[in-house]
């Protein structure tokens, strides 16, 4: 029932770490808005985390053709991204005075309802996600050999990748009474350039997937001796 569960616990931790608009609204969130709206903002990610798990763990392995093969996914997906960040930066560049006033005030009302639907809809948007958690489960199914041995790999992957989360919204809290409104501003406004980013790069990806692939396939091998290739 435990074999694998310190590998999961690491690849949890590491999980956390996976740079992506998520990755960086979160903690974007968690400096302006404060710990309670990160807390909320990260629930809504993972619950579309756990839905791709259902999915990936009840389906079988023509889904995850499906993701690799169909472009229009991606070009779906990275079109969401785009929009979403594209009208992100356009508010973020209207709203410098509403920043200012929600950095002073020492009591800001905050949506926490949109704050979890916002996390949910820009990790659920993204479909490459689905792919990961299919291959997490077939590397737990590798990793361990007990009936219940998948299950426990993936709550152990959910609950050091949240615990590591919540690590990094206290963080990213501390940080904030160092900041000016202007850093905040700038910040916000990064966030959003590198969520158009990531939508241009799977929008890329789903229109020239050949290209792409051929691309991603060079980085691994520049540094690595021929024997360690296959």
């Amino acid at each position: 029932m435990f074999d694998g569960l310190l590998y999961a616990a690491f690849y949890g931790f590491v999980l956390a770490f996976a740079v992506g608009p998520v990755f960086f609204t979160l903690i974007e969130t968690s400096i302006t808005k404060g710990f309670r709206a990160g807390v909320f903002f990260d629930l809504g990610a993972m619950f579309a985390d756990i839905i791709f798990i259902l999915i990936a763990y009840y389906s079988t392995s023509h889904i995850l053709d499906r993701v690799k093969d169909d472009p229009g996914l991606l070009i779906f997906g990275g079109a969401i991204l785009i929009v979403y960040g594209v009208i992100s930066y356009i508010r973020t560049s209207r709203s410098f005075i509403k920043i200012v006033r929600e950095h002073y005030a020492v009591n800001v009302k905050k949506n926490l309802g949109g704050l979890f639907l916002k996390g949910f809809l820009l990790n659920f948007v993204n479909f490459g996600v689905l792919a990961g958690w299919i291959a997490t489960i077939i590397m737990a199914n590798a990793l361990t050999t007990s009936p219940n041995g998948v299950f426990f790999f993936l709550a152990t992957v959910l609950i050091v990748f949240f615990l590591t989360d919540l690590l990094k919204i206290m963080l990213a809290k501390k940080l904030k009474n160092k900041m000016t409104p202007r850093f905040i501003f700038k910040t916000k406004k990064w966030v959003s350039i590198l969520i158009v980013g990531f939508g241009i790069l799977l929008l890329l990806e789903g229109i020239f997937p050949s290209q792409v692939q051929k691309g991603l396939d060079k980085i691994p091998n520049t540094n690595l001796p021929a024997d360690v290739t296959e």
